[in-house]
């Protein structure tokens, strides 16, 4: 494959460099949050995604019949990574995960009735699979879902975690146990639930990373037959489908680029007992080591853009590679600032006299839900030893 963009590609993203020049605004943008400033969770993070929505930027890569422009995914690419360099919001969960599953296996009610608003940026998702027991292994989720034939739909009880949207999004993309006598990949069905049911109770969690998940408790939540995505006791695959999605987009290469650059301007001035810290021959292998590393995930994140360019099923492979080695560089990236830059870099993120301006705090804290979210590091090891390499179950 050609890792170059075409001359059209290379213009699209010099039209998307102008248009966040034109928009900058510090209360959109804000790389100190990490991979969690791709989330639209404010007024004017919104208002910004609704320009973004009018030039037609969201809905890239869906068909021309339902507002989309049929193009290729690698002008989706462009446009994610030059919104999270700027910590930015990113199109995310409504157009990749929610937009596209939709497209694939929604009734024509559900697309007619959500697709449109998802491409004028007007309502908000938070995707619900973990449980307390059901952490990577989402497919031994808990959360009942009861037939009710007198109604036309299903009544659902139990209890999601880790919902980060939760508590500003209006709709929940919901996995719920279906059929409890098949096996557990086979028993789980996706519904769409709003938010402002009055038995859905939403509680905050605060994580390391100073952003707020949630808990979210179902308490006999009717969910029409209407609301029912694609068929039922085939939500398992659907969710799987959509991680790989959500395992290449929430992990942009962008903001590891930008990590990379802060550490790489801070070694060049850095003293070290009045030597240069750059002369340090350690050191220098180890920020070589980096760029190496960095480059290897830009490209396996080419690769997945790729492949879901081709014919076929979708880069499960690539993209479970592509989110292993990126997050886990992170990890890595993180600690040598730490090491680096020293005692100082304990200091809050924000404080003016820590090195990198305290950045270095608060990607180490940040880059370990990294691993963790869109399944861990652990599950993507089992992924490519088994689809890949073929090699058999070890649970």
């Amino acid at each position: 494959m050609d890792f170059e963009l075409t001359a059209d590609q290379r213009s699209f993203a010099d039209e998307v460099e102008r248009f966040l020049n034109e928009n900058q605004d510090p209360e959109v943008f804000d790389v100190t949050r990490e991979n969690m400033a791709q989330i639209v969770d404010t007024p004017a993070r919104r208002a910004f995604m609704r320009k973004i929505a009018d030039r037609g930027w969201l809905g890239i890569t869906w068909p021309e019949e339902w507002g989309g422009q049929n193009g290729d995914g690698i002008y989706e690419y462009v446009l994610n990574e030059a919104l999270a360099g700027r910590g930015g919001p990113q199109i995310g969960k409504g157009v990749g995960i929610i937009g596209k599953t939709l497209l694939a296996v929604g009734s024509e009610k559900l697309k007619a009735e959500f697709l449109p608003k998802i491409l004028r940026n007007e309502v908000e998702f938070a995707v619900g699979y973990s449980e307390p027991e059901a952490g990577s292994d989402a497919a031994s989720m808990k959360l009942r879902a009861t037939r009710d034939d007198a109604r036309g739909g299903w009544v659902l009880n139990g209890q999601k975690t880790w919902t980060t949207s939760a508590h500003f999004a209006e709709w929940y993309w919901v996995g719920a146990r279906t059929d409890w006598d098949a096996p557990k990949h086979f028993g789980i069905t996706l519904f769409l639930v709003p938010l402002d049911h009055p038995n859905v109770t939403v509680r905050g969690i605060w994580t390391m990373g100073d952003e707020r998940t949630n808990d979210v408790f179902f308490d006999d939540v009717f969910v029409s037959d209407d609301y029912v995505v694609g068929e039922l006791n085939k939500g398992f695959q659907y969710i799987s489908q959509a991680l790989d999605l959500e395992r290449f987009t929430m992990f942009s290469f962008a903001p590891i680029a930008q990590r990379l650059d802060l550490l790489t301007d801070y070694v060049k001035t850095a003293t070290r007992d009045d030597e240069p810290l750059a002369a340090d021959p350690v050191v220098r292998q180890k920020m070589a080591t980096l760029a190496t590393e960095a480059e290897v995930a830009r490209l396996l994140g080419l690769r997945v853009v790729d492949a879901a360019t081709k014919p076929g099923p979708p880069p499960t492979t690539e993209a479970s590679e592509y989110k292993l080695y990126a997050t886990e560089l992170s990890k890595r990236l993180a600690n040598a600032s730490m090491d680096l830059g020293g005692p100082g870099t304990q200091l809050k993120v924000g404080t003016e006299e820590a090195p990198m301006k305290g950045r270095a705090e608060s990607t180490y804290r940040y880059t370990v839900l990294d691993t963790i979210g869109g399944g861990t590091s652990e599950v993507q090891k089992n992924i490519i030893s088994r689809r890949k390499l073929g090699l058999p179950k070890n649970f």
